[in-house]
């Protein structure tokens, strides 16, 4: 199974649990992490440049990378908080790999398959991510986003966001 073959949404969202066996857990950890109640200066938002599905396993390699960089300011000076979860539930009809087998296997078409992972979906300008921090620590928080970036299959940018006026004298 490969993440491009389920990378565009397509039809409707398969979504309801209680109706498939065998449904993964999502691999995501935590979905907050470091200091929530912390006096922050700025929030880092990022946002999806396209419509995509996202799977968890992206999501969690994106929070792990992103809180490895950011962790180097202090378990009390940041708050990171993955903002998509991944209720999509995708499907796989495995074919029969056979080492005997001298021709290719067609099997049924649109046959309907297990459940292999999940995905979330995302919309353009859907916030994935947010790191909130310090003024003085605004370079290593972007660092942290752009490592988590480039973990997701998707063009993304970073939103900052003023959460106290900064007086600049």
């Amino acid at each position: 199974m490969r993440g491009k073959n389920y990378r565009h949404p397509a039809g409707m969202p398969y979504t309801r649990r209680e109706f498939v066996g065998g449904v993964p857990h999502p691999k995501i950890a935590k979905f907050s992490l470091g200091n929530p109640s912390g006096d922050y200066d700025i929030e880092l938002q990022l946002i999806s440049c396209a419509n995509v599905q996202v799977r968890h396993n992206a999501l969690e390699a994106a929070r792990v990378a992103a809180n490895k960089k950011i962790q180097e300011v202090g378990e009390s000076n940041y708050y990171l908080l993955v903002k998509k979860y991944p209720h999509v539930i995708l499907r796989e009809n495995k074919m029969i790999a056979t080492a005997g087998a001298d021709r290719l296997q067609e099997g049924m078409r649109r046959a309907f398959g297990k459940p292999v992972g999940l995905a979330a979906r995302v919309k353009i300008d859907d916030i994935i991510m947010l790191i909130r921090t310090k003024l003085n620590y605004l370079d290593k928080a972007k660092e942290a986003l752009n490592v988590a970036a480039s973990k997701l299959p998707m063009k993304t940018r970073i939103n900052i966001i003023e959460l106290k006026k900064i007086s600049t004298k």
